[in-house]
């Protein structure tokens, strides 16, 4: 598709592209508010079911672990047949199966709904991000993604305060549900009407058979109709190809790890806080619930501070770097910052989490908290796109999966690890394993070049690392 042809999505106003991008990370907003909306109402989950804390955490774990499986298909559908359709189809499910949890009669039937709910809502965690592509050239991207990174965060630390209000006002537990049918089911109608196809390919192929149908001739066609693979070729393409370029990759398996654990770091609180703030202060549902906001604000104060300042750097850097791309290691420098602020926020969480000492104390170690999870996942995650390029989408796709295990299987363990250990010395043992993952950036940052010349998969190893010396003076006489 030409740069100037009216359908591709790069030339539509920037207002509609705003707008689209606004709405992929409502999208996102809404898978992840209903991943933790739950967490606010266990006890009456645990009252009407009768079970004990390990299956009412299923609640939540069962929604994340979707999120493994729905990367797989989501991603590569919406290649092959193109970003709406697959939104569509998956929204259209997940508002579904949100009705069957509020209708749920028994254990098995809700935990299975939210499997299943988790499975579907993971179209806009995989393809999203490919629709901010679709869009925006290059030199917006980066700013488009930096406000994107705030949903899928916003989501969990805002479903805990509503869903625990709403059990302190004694709504039942089956409203949580239903608030989150109504929200998908809103979002699914604006997908109809207003969410337009974005992907070029597919733009091609509903193009290429209007000209058929208008002109009666079968020499149109896209390029995307001719491109068919056999089952067991997708089947390998899908499944196969993520996990072959992660287990021969070492630096994007060290920024899997990484990125996992924050991840599901993330998921744990959801069981560590209540623990804290409801045990330990004695606060309802609803004020635990508020206790995860200071997350979702350094969150958004990280977005600012990276607006103002680091994009500009990194636009000057690609003046400097002309006509040659910046090396992917660039984007290391706000993972540099983030680390250690990250690994301090855990101590400062878990050594003021006595019940003597003000509910302030550990409440603001959240904001330093959210702040260095954005850089952290701003850095990595441009790096993987900025240093795999034409296979980044199978990169992401293995990242995505892992990152969806460990946040499904941390709140398994958070309750018993923060009740045995008790809050500091559990805090303390998360905070010392951000204390050794932390040199992954640094180390990166210093070697990243090396690594990628040897890579199998990193089309970008023989680039320049270093801005080129510009010649001065060259036609002087």
């Amino acid at each position: 598709m030409k740069p100037d042809d009216p359908d591709n999505p790069k030339t539509w106003s920037r207002p509609y592209r705003w707008y689209v991008t606004m709405f992929a990370a409502l999208l996102v907003l809404n898978a992840t508010f209903a991943s933790s909306a739950p967490s606010g109402i266990v006890p009456q989950l645990m009252e009407k079911f009768t079970f004990g804390t390990e299956v009412a955490t299923l609640t939540i774990a069962l929604f994340v672990a979707g999120y493994c499986v729905g990367p797989l298909l989501w991603g590569p559908l919406s290649e092959q047949y193109g970003r709406k359709p697959v939104f569509i189809v998956s929204f259209f499910a997940y508002t579904c199966f949100q009705v069957g949890c509020a209708l749920s009669p028994n254990t098995a039937s809700i935990l299975i709904f939210r499997f299943l709910g988790g499975t579907f809502a993971a179209a806009p965690l995989a393809n999203s991000g490919a629709v901010m592509s679709d869009v925006w050239d290059a030199d917006t991207r980066g700013k488009a993604m930096a406000l994107f990174a705030l949903a899928p965060f916003a989501g969990p630390t805002i479903g805990p305060t509503i869903s625990g209000f709403m059990a302190v006002a004694g709504v039942s537990w089956r409203w949580v549900f239903w608030l989150l049918t109504i929200f998908a089911g809103v979002c699914f109608v604006f997908i109809i009407f207003t969410l337009p196809e974005t992907y070029a390919p597919a733009i091609l192929v509903h193009r290429a058979r209007r000209l058929r149908k208008e002109t009666g001739d079968d020499r149109y066609w896209a390029p995307l109709e001719r491109n068919k693979m056999s089952f067991t070729q997708r089947l390998k393409h899908i499944l196969g190809r993520p996990f072959i370029i992660l287990f021969r990759e070492p630096m994007l398996i060290a920024i899997t790890l990484y990125m996992s654990f924050l991840y599901g770091v993330m998921y744990l609180l959801f069981e560590a806080y209540p623990i804290v703030f409801t045990r330990g202060h004695h606060f309802n549902a609803g004020i635990s619930g508020l206790m995860f906001l200071p997350i979702f604000v350094g969150a958004a104060f990280a977005v600012i501070l990276y607006l103002l300042v680091f994009n500009p750097r990194y636009h000057r850097a690609i003046e400097q770097f002309a006509p040659h791309p910046v090396p992917p290691e660039y984007r290391m420098e706000l993972c540099m910052w983030a680390a250690p602020i990250y690994t301090i926020s855990f101590f400062w969480f878990g050594w003021t989490s006595y019940s003597s000492v003000s509910y302030w104390a550990p409440l603001m170690a959240g904001f330093p908290m959210g702040f260095a999870i954005i850089w952290i996942f701003l850095g990595l995650f441009n790096y993987t796109i900025d240093a795999y390029l034409f296979v980044a989408a199978s990169a992401l796709s293995s990242m995505t999966v892992v990152r969806s295990l460990f946040g499904a299987g941390f709140p398994l363990f958070a309750t018993q690890m923060y009740e045995t250990l008790n809050p500091r010395w559990a805090s303390t043992l998360l905070g010392c394993i951000a204390l050794v993952m932390m040199p992954i950036p640094f180390l990166l940052r210093r070697f990243g070049h090396k690594l990628r010349k040897h890579s199998k998969y990193s089309p970008t190893g023989h680039l320049p690392h270093k801005p080129p010396v510009k010649e001065k003076g060259a036609n002087q006489a």
